[in-house]
């Protein structure tokens, strides 16, 4: 496993994403559960610019509301969909004669969830004092891109020729 803090290797993985990923290989799987409720926190608080903004422009729901419906989305429902996608991966990568484990598929969406959080913070805050126009635009492409990019990069470092 590689030296340093979270937070070094997260900053690492939007520069070299392939050697941060392979040198968490030997992640257990609770600390993998723990990487991606780290993450969705993060993804969680991130929301709350945004939802403060909409109840202020919309009173009928209020901010209390707003930040419980994410919650359930965000906590509840994100962690599902994160498993069942990472199940997904091995069976298409099959397809494309490469071999990955459940694990490995695992560890590259919630490593890359996490690697992104910090611009997820960045969103959230555009979102929110800034509001809709280029700059939230902007900011999403950037999450999106640097997710795909940090992912892709993780399944790359971990898979195997069949």
């Amino acid at each position: 496993m590689m030296r340093g803090g979270i937070v070094p290797r997260i900053l690492q993985s939007w520069w070299a994403p392939r050697d941060v990923v392979r040198g968490l290989s030997d992640m257990p799987e609770r600390v993998k559960l723990v990487v991606l409720m780290a993450a969705l926190l993060i993804f969680l608080v991130a929301q709350a610019p945004l939802r403060a903004r909409e109840a202020q422009v919309d009173p009928s729901i209020p901010f209390d509301a707003r930040m419980a419906g994410a919650l359930l989305a965000v906590m509840f429902v994100m962690p599902l969909i994160a498993y069942g996608v990472a199940a997904l991966v091995p069976p298409l990568m099959r397809l494309a004669s490469r071999r990955l484990t459940a694990e490995d598929s695992r560890l590259a969406l919630f490593w890359a969830l996490l690697a992104v959080a910090p611009a997820m913070l960045l969103w959230g805050m555009v979102a929110g004092l800034v509001g809709p126009g280029p700059a939230q635009v902007a900011t999403q492409a950037l999450v999106g891109i640097g997710f795909l990019a940090i992912w892709g990069a993780g399944l790359s470092a971990l898979t195997r020729k069949a």
